[in-house]
């Protein structure tokens, strides 16, 4: 599962976890970690969802799950953002859990969600993620991504 949010700039110890998000103009510039890619995976969605809504003590009403399958890393974090907005737009789902595991041949990821008129709404919600300056990779002290999403 997710973890909690901390300081970017300080330093981290491998087994650390955790997420921030950066307004700027019209975007958000997303940052996560974590000692795992699956689960930076998790923590960079979990920033996007912080970027326009409150989950804090929102309880899931259905639970989603996306299959994806194996790309370049890059990709993998693309396109799960991009699924995330995909179901906030069509469906108005918004994840308040999120598990990502490793499975042959790609990624299988849980989402536990609630419907948007159950979280509190802080902003605007993304609508794309940009390409542009998108990266994660593996580090000294873990997993790490960052992304930008417009509003």
């Amino acid at each position: 599962m997710v973890g909690d949010t901390g300081d970017y700039g300080q330093a981290r110890r491998p087994d650390e976890s955790g997420h921030r998000a950066v307004a700027q103009e019209d975007e958000v510039r997303i940052e996560a970690w974590a000692a795992s890619r699956e689960h930076c995976l998790a923590e960079a969605v979990a920033a996007m969802v912080e970027c326009f809504a409150d989950v804090s003590g929102v309880r899931p009403t259905g639970v989603g799950r996306i299959r994806l399958d194996e790309a370049s890393d890059d990709d993998l974090l693309a396109a799960l953002l991009d699924e995330v907005l995909y179901r906030l737009e069509e469906y108005g789902q918004v994840p308040v859990d999120v598990e990502a595991d490793e499975a042959e041949g790609g990624l299988d990821v849980r989402l536990a969600v609630a419907g948007l008129s159950d979280v509190r709404l802080t902003g605007a919600a993304p609508v794309s993620v940009t390409w542009e300056d998108l990266r994660i990779g593996p580090g000294p002290c873990g997993w790490s991504c960052a992304v930008t999403v417009d509003g």
